[in-house]
């Protein structure tokens, strides 16, 4: 009979309630009802509501509306919502979260993620994502997990990118909008972490050494994915098999 490897000396981790996670480009802090406004502005490019087809809520053509869905997810302990501060500006640009969050297990999930026009294909974007990363390993968690709709290919796409490996898709997993969702699932587990930090460390450094005093920054010349990809334990083609 054969049994997993045993798990010496691990201690349940910490819950990510009330944390604040500074980086040189974003600042992640809980998210509340004062970022409110600012963020359905800048979700208010969105003009076709884009950003809300694969989430379980949205769109919000009304501030009002916005604001209420706010007041609802703020100081939850499951999830945990955090506004995603531009450090130059001050201002909120998107939203993201940890979930299904288990410390007895050790395990825990981005999601709810929904960054508006202006952060969306950025390095701040990149360098949000890899705060949280860098939080959960840091802190003991085992296990960080992505899912997404498996229609969703840019989100499956970004989990790549980011150092998730694939690991299945889930058939008819929710309804949600009152349509059929197969889930995709993606994950990193803590031996992996080493080595994706060092690929998140070495893109966001030669991004530094570009940085420029104002505006966006240029394209780094060595892209994330081309880091991350050889580390991938299992890789998605997009068809749900892998």
């Amino acid at each position: 009979m054969q049994l997993g490897e045993i798990v010496a000396d691990f201690v349940p981790p910490p819950h990510p309630a009330g944390l604040v996670l500074e980086g040189r480009l974003v600042r992640l802090e809980p998210l509340r009802a004062a970022h409110a406004a600012a963020l359905h502005a800048a979700n208010a490019v969105d003009r076709d509501g884009v950003n809300w087809a694969y989430l379980p809520y949205g769109p919000y053509q009304q501030a009002a509306d916005y604001h209420a869905w706010v007041d609802s997810v703020a100081g939850g302990d499951d999830p945990v919502f955090l506004a995603i501060i531009n450090r130059q500006t001050g201002a909120p640009e998107g939203v993201a979260s940890f979930l299904r969050i288990n410390p007895a297990d050790g395990v825990i999930e981005v999601g709810h993620i929904n960054y508006a026009p202006a952060l969306q294909r950025t390095t701040a974007a990149t360098e949000a994502m890899f705060l949280m990363m860098r939080w959960v390993f840091e802190n003991g968690y085992r296990r960080y997990e992505w899912k997404c709709n498996a229609l969703n290919l840019k989100s499956r796409q970004a989990a790549q990118r980011l150092g998730f490996s694939f690991e299945g898709v889930f058939r008819q997993a929710a309804v949600v909008k009152g349509r059929n969702r197969d889930t995709a699932w993606f994950a990193i587990i803590d031996r992996d972490w080493p080595a994706i930090r060092a690929c998140f460390e070495r893109f966001l450094d030669q991004v530094d050494d570009q940085a420029a005093t104002s505006g966006r920054l240029p394209p780094p010349p060595v892209a994330l994915s081309d880091l991350t990809r050889p580390l991938l334990y299992r890789r998605d083609d997009g068809t749900g098999t892998g």
